[in-house]
């Protein structure tokens, strides 16, 4: 019976974790993808397994744009094994705090709400495995900074096991040569 009452506090304690987007609301200064995502844009990130070993680092040059409910991120990646990708995002904003995106290695949309200064948005990912690739799941959490800064944080997952992590920081290429 002991153990029994300790599994359901570790589980009620385990699922008090989880935070959801509405938990940002109000948070300053708030997210807007179509005014953060304008211009140029520099990204630096790693790629850690499930074990938290750091398995890769990249930088990725971004030139971002917007007209109406219609934006484009095009990615450029260098990686720090030579490799180069790139990836072109196309986003709608389909309500007032909602997105769907898509990308050429996005399998279907990916699906996003803002609230306050956090982004919640998952996709599926093809990604190189052996000699072909593997579809994964991305829970993307994005958070302003401030206007020139952000941070992304992403858990993914296969079969819904924790198979590593990704963390990016974004800054706004002016940004770089202010002194904030």
């Amino acid at each position: 019976m002991k153990l029994l009452i300790v599994a359901l506090v570790a589980l009620g304690l385990l699922a008090g974790c989880s935070s959801k987007i509405q938990d940002y609301q109000g948070i300053e200064p708030a997210l807007n993808l179509d005014e953060f995502f304008v211009g140029d844009l520099v990204a630096y990130g790693m790629v850690q397994d499930r074990s938290g070993a750091v398995t890769q680092r990249f930088r990725a040059d971004i030139k971002a744009s917007w007209d109406g409910n219609q934006g484009i991120l095009d990615e450029v990646f260098y990686w720090d094994d030579g490799r180069e990708q790139t990836r072109v995002w196309r986003l709608t904003k389909t309500g007032e705090n909602t997105y769907v995106g898509t990308a050429g290695d996005v399998v279907g949309e990916a699906k996003g709400t803002t609230a306050g200064n956090a982004l919640h948005w998952v996709y599926q990912l093809e990604v190189p495995f052996r000699d072909g690739t593997t579809a994964i799941t991305l829970d993307d959490w994005m958070f302003l900074l401030d206007e020139h800064r952000l941070m992304n944080k992403t858990e993914m997952r296969k079969f819904g096991f924790r198979v590593g992590e990704i963390t990016i920081f974004i800054e706004r290429v002016d940004a770089t040569h202010s002194a904030q």
